[in-house]
């Protein structure tokens, strides 16, 4: 085979035809510096974003000229590259008691899942021809592509491109890259990556070279020497044998013949000499390389449906649904309006002849001629609509590949009959496997007998395909969570929510779901990589089987501690955990809330004098004050002296009550926030703790009326919301996640939403997020709209169903998105579909997603809820030793 290309200098190529093409990558991505940072969509888009991207292709597609072509081509996804990003950005740090590094694991895990799986990354490719107006520059390059032709016979090399020829071109690219811009985002392309574009077409079924390696070479680029353009040979690139129909030893049987000898696997021989199939049955191109023999089959688009509405109009981006990956190479001709509407007025009077000559027969005219001519109408008029529009004159390949000729021709008849069911018509035309799959490479020409294939569709029309979109979900590293649903071969789901803030984006989740749906095992998901890549995690477990407690243990032995806020084990005395203005401060708006007087009061006054007094002492504490409110009782005179004695009677009764002991118990030892020195999840769990009843807080008559225990609830509340959020603001530079599941609970409260309020807002600066679950998108709070990522899980309810859906940016009425929330995620009962969401990520990118939960036993073991598979939180004992004098505890089990 030989290769099309002569010259590469950056993104422009010279071709073997005698034409100079600008390669350019659509969608890049960030590059080395961050930039070309773009929003992709997902599969769920909302209408007016959908309206706006068809805005910006149809603008693309009009801003082009003359003869442009795009390659929607499937690079192969390596397990290693999965593992690479998800180790990018996490410190090495110390080994822990002697161990691996926490997050290794998880890798490993990953790793494991993946190998073997077809994987692999939809990238866009525009190659533009490029034309000059200096006609000295067509004869040279014309000459070139000439003497291209015949120096290999010679063992010469390929003539080289002066200088002005270089700067002549790039000029002329310069002035398409401006016409593109305001489209969707782009960036020239790369020399090896160019070549990765046609070491990709020739290892189709094989393994191939990973785009990621060409993303980062230097290679296969020219340059400019003594005024000329040097390029390195390509030469080898071609060293393939490429034959139509070739035989597949699997299907044929070439070792018995019928009357000659054995014959070779070139199948030069008679086919009908051989027990194999006619050549117009074996449909493919067999491609033979070092690397081995892969079998490829080219598809062109020979029908498309005359109408289509535009919810079915995205003809590429449903190949993504296929088990398999599927390439396609779309030449397109842009012909401007005026000579468009010149060509429809020749077809109108070829109608007309054609019907005088029908009206001349009994038979009549056909209704086929009908209906053309009112095609040909509306084609007129909407070329009429605007100077700008273009008529889009497109010829689409579409590529499947196998490694064996068998699994090459299955999907293609599978990719036929999918098309076939949307009124497209693929046909696999024999002959000319060999002119369809060179149309995919970069640089050839256009094949003259392909022109058969060509469509008609003026520019919007085309943009509705999706030929210019990308599907994608979640964010470019991170953890893995789990697999795309809506495509059809494996494609991982990444998310990071610590590097969030680093994105200038809110790092806070949100995840609605029924009952069973997987609520907590995805928080506790990204709570346990939250911890093992480096951050912190703050969890407030109510439940009562203590099942945060119980997942610490195992996912987070030796590195968590727990706090149960219902017994007295430890102190969260603020006194005695918080310094300075800080301590002073929590200590005094418990004691307001839990005596229930106003600061600005005579009982306020006395006790904020008490607090400042014991927090002077030698030991501050809670108990402290209890003590200097009962010498002010006897010291002071009048109604500071009632005061201090009714607020010493009144602060008695609380701590006589064991839900209060943890804060006014001297002997406890405190607990200590200095969390990066020991503890890497901290689990707060509040079984025991009474709330009042949410109309309560509404009216302070029926809130003083509350049974004491409510009351002590509510205070100590207040105090747990206090630890979580100056641990999570302790430290900007390490990411922590407050973890509040089902947070209707905590919301009920005004010092709960005061928490979920302050880490909305403020979480950001300090590097710090809130993973939050509810069964109602509503009992996310009022500022559920600063969660950057939000996840949906199955709601049979379809008044839920709606709220859930408008809680990720789609379409609350839109009936099949309502079908798909109420029956189609995780529908019970049914094995193997546990853990799907519709995720959306800061990229506001919406997709469908399983979430995988790693083949590792610590977390496997106690991450699941449902009755009968959990286990037992009594068979994972607590840390039997004790910690040495001075040094933080790592783990308080209750």
């Amino acid at each position: 085979m030989r290769v099309p290309i002569r010259h590469i200098a950056g993104h422009l190529v010279w071709s073997t035809h005698g034409s100079v093409w600008g390669i350019y990558r659509l969608h890049p991505g960030p590059d080395a510096q961050g930039r070309l940072e773009e929003t992709v969509q997902g599969t769920y888009v909302p209408a007016a974003v959908r309206d706006e991207q068809l805005a910006k292709i149809t603008h693309l597609v009009r801003s082009l000229s003359g003869a442009p072509r795009l390659f929607g081509l499937c690079a192969r996804v390596d397990p290693g590259e999965i593992a690479l990003r998800m180790i990018e950005g996490v410190e090495p740090g110390e080994p822990l008691s002697g161990q691996e590094h926490p997050w290794v694991e998880n890798v490993e895990a990953t790793l494991d899942l993946l190998d073997g799986q077809e994987m692999h990354l939809r990238t866009l490719w525009l190659a533009v021809p490029l034309q000059t107006e200096t006609a000295g520059l067509q004869v040279s390059a014309s000459l070139g592509a000439m003497w291209a032709e015949v120096a290999p016979a010679l063992g010469m090399r390929a003539a080289p491109v002066t200088r002005r020829e270089v700067s002549a071109y790039r000029e002329q690219a310069s002035r398409v890259e401006a016409a593109l811009a305001g489209g969707i985002a782009f960036r020239p392309g790369r020399p090896a990556e160019i070549v990765w574009m046609i070491q990709h077409a020739l290892h189709r079924g094989l393994p191939e070279p990973l785009l990621a390696e060409a993303e980062a070479s230097a290679l296969f680029g020219g340059h400019i020497r003594e005024g000329v353009l040097r390029s390195p040979s390509y030469a080898d690139l071609g060293q393939v044998r490429l034959q139509e129909g070739g035989i597949d030893p699997e299907l044929d049987d070439v070792d018995e013949l019928k009357n000659a000898g054995r014959i070779t696997r070139s199948g030069r021989q008679a086919w009908w000499r051989l027990n194999s199939a006619s050549p117009l049955r074996r449909r493919w191109l067999q491609v033979e390389s070092d690397a081995g023999v892969g079998y490829q089959a080219q598809l062109a688009l020979a029908e498309c449906p005359p109408a289509v509405s535009q919810d079915a109009a995205d003809l590429f981006a449903q190949l993504e649904l296929l088990d398999f990956p599927v390439d396609y190479t779309v030449d397109l001709t842009l012909v401007p309006a005026e000579k468009a509407r010149d060509q429809v007025r020749r077809k109108k009077n070829e109608l007309i002849d054609q019907a005088d000559q029908y009206d001349a027969r009994p038979t009549g005219m056909p209704a086929s001629l009908t209906e053309a001519a009112r095609d040909l109408g509306e084609l007129d008029a909407r070329l009429s609509r605007t100077s700008v529009e273009v008529e889009v004159q497109s010829v689409t390949v579409l590529t499947v590949w196998g490694p064996t000729a068998a699994i090459c021709d299955a999907r293609a008849r599978a990719l036929a009959a999918l098309l076939g069911g949307a009124d497209y018509r693929a046909v696999r035309p024999a002959g000319l496997q060999e002119a369809l799959f060179t149309l995919g490479l970069p640089g050839t020409a256009r094949p003259g007998v392909i022109q058969e294939f060509t469509q008609h569709q003026v520019s919007e029309d085309w943009a509705l395909s999706g030929a210019f979109t990308v599907g994608e979900v979640g964010d470019p590293n991170g953890m893995f969570l789990g697999i795309d649903l809506d495509c059809g071969t494996t494609r991982p789901v990444m998310i990071n929510v610590a590097d969030a803030p680093k994105q200038d984006a809110s790092a806070s989740m949100g995840i609605v779901g029924d009952l069973g749906a997987g609520k907590s095992v995805l928080e506790k998901l990204i709570a346990e990589a939250v911890w093992a890549r480096g951050g912190c995690a703050i969890c407030i477990d109510r439940t009562p089987v203590r099942e945060w407690a119980t997942f610490a243990r195992t996912a987070a032995k030796g590195r968590c501690q727990i706090i149960d806020a219902a017994q007295a084990e430890v102190s969260i005395d603020p006194l005695r955990m918080f310094d300075g203005p800080e301590g002073r401060h929590y200590a005094l708006s418990y004691l307001t809330l839990q005596l229930g007087i106003g600061p600005m009061s005579t009982n306020g006054e006395v006790l904020h004098h008490a607090v400042e007094r014991a927090a002077a002492g030698d030991a501050p504490s809670m108990h402290r004050v209890l003590l200097v409110l009962e010498e002010m009782a006897g010291a002071e005179a009048g109604k500071r002296q009632d005061a201090a004695a009714t607020l010493a009677g009144l602060i008695r009764v609380v701590a006589g009550n064991p839900l209060a002991a943890m804060v006014f118990d001297p002997a406890l030892p405190p607990v200590r926030l200095d969390a990066s020195s020991a503890s890497d999840m901290i689990v707060i769990t509040t079984t025991g703790l009474k709330l009042p009843p949410k109309a309560a807080f509404d009216k302070p008559e029926v809130l003083h009326q509350q049974p004491l225990e409510a009351l002590i609830g509510r205070a100590v509340l207040y105090l747990i919301a206090a630890i979580a959020r100056q641990t999570a603001f302790e430290d900007p530079e390490r990411f922590t996640a407050v973890v509040l599941d089902e947070l209707y609970w905590l919301t009920s409260s005004a010092e709960g939403t005061s928490l979920v309020h302050e880490i909305l807002h403020d979480g950001r600066k300090h590097g710090a997020g809130l993973l939050a679950g509810s069964h109602d998108a509503e009992e996310l709070g009022p500022d559920r709209g600063l969660m950057a990522y939000r996840a949906l899980a199955r709601t049979t309810d379809r008044e839920r169903a709606r709220r859930g859906l408008e809680f990720v940016g789609l379409d609350p009425n839109d009936p099949e998105l309502l079908r798909l929330v109420t029956t189609g995620l995780s529908p019970v009962g049914q094995k193997g579909r546990e853990g799907e969401f519709l995720l959306t990520c800061p990229r506001q990118n919406t997709g469908r997603v399983k979430v995988a939960i790693p083949d590792i036993r610590r977390i496997k073991s106690s991450i699941t809820t449902t009755p009968g598979r959990r286990t037992s939180p009594a068979s994972y004992p607590a840390s039997a030793s004790e910690p040495p004098a001075g040094a933080r505890p790592k783990e308080h089990v209750k």
